[in-house]
């Protein structure tokens, strides 16, 4: 196995993910399977527990791992299928290292973070390396780790002296030590600044490490005088010193590696220029163009609780990215935060109340993403009755399937007091109820998660045409309540029609009101599986929904064409 380590110095946030995902592609186009590790130095086993606001959000795999968001970088990057072992973290680590202790593996012998902790750690990363994530046979010829954090943290030392160990072990021709760093310019001087990252390169040096190539993100190109001093004072050679500038949008990225042939030194690093190829990227190529020319624009009402980080739904995001560029649009998202849209907020914040209701009636289509918790659900439940009364093309994904259910019950049905009961447990109409999937009293790893099957109701139905498949389909889940198997007859007696089920017929997961344009609610988060040119089919209904061009395209596909 060939391993290439990413890790990050001077500030977090610097996109070393981002760079992780584009070095994978490259990598494939050069012929090479490529697979992902992201480690997580943080304490939590996994992200299940973790805020949106303080994470961004939780990325669920097909296994029903509660991971990181850089996970889905990768999935959609390298258009794989990654497993929660793929994300390795300290709680993780130190759990299984505490289980072994207690069951007496380590024989009386003193349990210490070297070399107990830093074993487990690259133990753990050399099984997962050979898991399989590109539904071929076999392990991958490159494994791509990305280390969370900023080297000189507390908490990620045992992991850097663990991958210090595993670089020695397997050996010079195995190990590519990838550094990136931030060259920032100075206001008043305007002088590209090499200091942070030479003090950078001299913390990971003194650890063990020493970087093969540097990724400087920086506003602008670097400069030519900037490159010859950071290969003399880090010790890196000038043609391995790779410029990641702020581009017009990410897909460039793989494209700007190629361009600087960052490929031709990690392969030289990992003796494999004689097996792989010249890099392919035509497809990634004229999706960047396509991105950077489009004009047109359709505007999107996102009416969430976690609107002031964009991180917190950016999986939704980058589905409805996708799906627009499928349309030949560009993504103009109006973040509407819920509880705006609440009369509460027409007393204490009349401008924001005024500035939410405007955004969501000059928006062509409204989704309403997942979420916990009650607040702004009352805002939720406003917009989804907007959406419905004003026939305008709604999404309703895991919560918002939950809101446009409550909505429908009291303002179609009369139920004035109908609710949730994860939101009032006294509600005498719980439409929607907690089903035993899960525990109540402990949060992590309690939901009904991962990917489920959906057995479709008829094969008339908008959703199962935009899948392309009559019978079922396969997606993620994450969440503890379902809609009430008991208010299904009322509900669907009133017109609104529930197509989809798992195989029991007991959970409700896709609906839809047939006498309304695009009505959706699902309570799996199809956004988790969309990837760049193969968009998740129910967003690409949405925006085709929005242009009026949905009927158009479900008879142009159902003749075939």
């Amino acid at each position: 196995m060939k391993y290439v380590l990413i890790t990050g110095g001077v500030v977090s946030g610097l996109g070393k993910g981002v760079t992780a995902s584009s070095i994978g592609v490259v990598l494939q186009a050069c012929g090479l399977r490529v697979t992902s590790i992201k480690i997580d130095p943080y304490l939590n086993t996994d992200a299940g527990t973790m805020s949106p606001f303080e994470h961004g959000e939780v990325f669920v795999l097909d296994d029903g791992g509660e991971v990181d968001l850089d996970l889905g970088n990768y999935e959609r990057f390298l258009d794989v299928t990654l497993t929660k072992d793929n994300n390795v973290t300290t709680g993780k680590i130190y759990q299984s290292v505490l289980d072994k202790e207690r069951k007496g593996d380590y024989l009386g012998k003193t349990v210490q973070v070297v070399p107990h902790i830093t074993d487990a750690i690259k133990d753990r990363i050399e099984a997962v390396a050979l898991i399989p994530v590109d539904g071929k046979e076999g392990p991958a010829d490159v494994c791509v780790i990305e280390l969370g954090g900023t080297v000189g943290d507390i908490e990620s030392m045992p992991f850097i002296e663990a991958l210090r160990q595993l670089s020695f072990s397997v050996g010079k021709d195995n190990f590519c030590l990838i550094h990136v760093s931030l060259i920032p310019v100075l206001g008043v001087v305007g002088e590209q600044k090499t200091k942070p990252t030479q003090h950078s390169v001299r913390e990971l040096r003194a650890l063990g490490l020493t970087p093969h190539l540097l990724a400087c993100r920086s506003a602008q190109p670097l400069l030519d005088n900037t490159k010859m001093k950071l290969s003399q004072f880090c010790h890196v050679e000038a043609a391995n010193i790779l410029n990641i500038h702020d581009v017009p949008n990410i897909w460039h990225i793989p494209l700007l590696l190629r361009n600087q042939n960052a490929h031709h030194s990690i392969l030289k690093q990992l003796n494999l220029l004689s097996i792989a190829t010249p890099p392919d990227l035509e497809a990634w190529t004229r999706r960047a163009e396509t991105f950077d020319n489009l004009t047109d624009s359709v505007r999107i009402a996102m009416v969430g609780k976690y609107v002031g980080l964009t991180d917190s739904y950016l999986s939704v995001v980058k589905a409805l990215l996708h799906a627009c560029i499928a349309c030949s649009l560009k993504p103009s998202i109006d973040w509407i935060a819920a509880s705006d849209l609440e009369d509460d907020t027409a007393q204490s914040a009349p401008e924001a109340y005024a500035a939410a209701w405007k955004s969501l009636r000059n928006a062509e289509c409204v989704l309403v993403p997942g979420g916990f918790g009650d607040r702004g659900v009352s805002g939720m439940i406003l917009a989804a009755k907007y959406a419905r009364e004003n026939n305008v093309p709604y999404l309703g994904i895991c919560l918002g399937m939950q809101i446009s259910v409550i909505e429908y019950a009291r303002s179609v049905l009369g139920l004035e007091k109908a609710n949730s009961n994860e939101f009032d447990d006294e509600t005498p109409d719980p439409v929607v109820i907690f089903m035993p999937e899960g525990s109540r009293t402990h949060m992590g790893s309690t939901m009904r998660l991962g990917s489920r099957r959906t057995l479709f109701q008829t094969p008339d139905c908008v959703t199962s045409k935009l899948y392309c498949n009559p019978y079922y389909v396969d997606e993620r889940h994450r969440h503890r309540y379902e809609v009430n198997p008991d208010a299904i007859g009322v509900l669907e007696e009133a017109g609104l029609k529930f197509v989809g089920k798992d195989e029991t017929g007991k959970r409700m997961e896709v609906l839809e009101l047939p006498s309304h344009p695009f009505y959706v609610g699902v309570q799996f988060h199809p956004e988790f599986k969309s990837r760049p040119g193969k968009p998740s089919a129910l967003f690409l209904g949405l925006i085709l929904a929005a242009r009026g061009k949905l009927e158009a395209y479900l008879t142009r596909h159902q003749n075939g064409s």
